[in-house]
């Protein structure tokens, strides 16, 4: 018997529960991991509360994790006891101190990369994967917008960007997090609480606006995010931490310069192993080549996820957040 934060019930962080947990011999397919880290994410706020809709209660939380492979499938051939990996994917079950997961899910890992920086770093890096390089394939002296840049995704997407060229202006909530940002590749803070991001946008741009706006905040920032575009622009919103985009009408594209708006998910772009590979080693590349790094700025024991969910919500956290089990 282990233990596992489960929800019997949707709601807020109350709803999080420490309990034993039974995790059986791995089937066809599977493996069983010892985790040795978990990924904190936007993403499971929203399944804790019902707004992403899991497929049955109880449930364990979590996509992200890094651990030791316990045992193999009878089928499984590619992993093998002792095996170190990371996974950023469905289903969920991260939060736990042992799990299983489908083989052709997780990511063997290099020895240079550790495990916190493995679980902090594979779906918060994977999503800045497909959207610099997939979603919107970021160019050289492109001027791109970055929401919530001292975010964990944040933070990846604007040095990431940098070492592609671009020009990178994010928005952030407070001095100490433009400090963050700036340190990070973004070359402008705008502290939103305080300043106009739109207006900024602008003036930064020289009226143009920019080629891409990365928005994981939602209702807050859409009419902006949009009005921040040049002609031809893609507004990729991929978050609602402020709620849900409202529903809108196709023709506001158009009058604002026959925009581009499309609503990603890492889900969707690692659905095939092959992407997933593909996804997981231009990650990898980058990091051990120290065009990005990785910043955990907090732990937490995974017993304490309650805690974790509310700073998480309270924009307490900088950067990734991993939960030790």
């Amino acid at each position: 018997m282990t233990k596992a934060i489960r929800i019997h019930a949707t709601g807020g962080p109350e709803v999080l529960s420490w309990d034993d947990f039974a995790v059986e011999a791995p089937g066809p397919g599977e493996v069983r991991l010892r985790q040795t880290a978990v990924g904190l994410n936007y993403i499971d706020v929203y399944q804790r509360t019902g707004l992403y809709p899991l497929p049955g209660l109880p449930a364990v939380l979590g996509m992200e994790g890094a651990g030791v492979v316990e045992a193999v499938g009878p089928d499984v051939t590619a992993l093998k006891p002792g095996t170190r990996v990371a996974y950023a994917t469905l289903p969920v079950g991260a939060y736990a101190e042992e799990r299983l997961i489908p083989a052709d899910r997780v990511i063997p890992l290099p020895d240079a990369v550790d495990d916190r920086t493995a679980a902090a770093m594979m779906l918060q890096g994977m999503t800045a994967q497909y959207l610099l390089r997939r979603t919107y394939r970021v160019q050289p002296g492109d001027a791109i917008l970055v929401h919530a840049a001292a975010g964990g995704v944040g933070l990846i997407l604007c040095q990431w960007a940098k070492h592609l060229g671009a020009t990178v202006i994010g928005t952030v909530g407070s001095d100490a997090k433009a400090e963050l940002a700036r340190a990070n590749g973004c070359d402008h803070a705008i502290v939103y609480s305080s300043e106009d991001f739109l207006a900024r946008v602008r003036d930064i741009t020289d009226g143009e606006g920019v080629a891409v706006v990365y928005d994981s905040v939602g209702a807050a920032t859409f009419e902006g995010s949009l009005d921040s575009l040049r002609p031809l622009g893609m507004m990729v919103s991929y978050g609602n931490a402020s709620g849900p985009v409202p529903a809108f009408e196709p023709a506001m594209l158009a009058a604002r310069g026959s925009l581009f708006f499309t609503r990603p998910s890492l889900m969707t772009y690692t659905a095939k192993a092959e992407d997933l590979r593909a996804t997981a080693a231009e990650l990898l590349d980058v990091v051990q080549a120290g065009h990005v790094r990785i910043s955990v700025n907090q732990t937490y024991p995974l017993a304490d996820a309650a805690q974790a969910h509310r700073d998480l919500e309270a924009r307490k956290t900088t950067g990734s957040t991993v939960l030790l089990p």
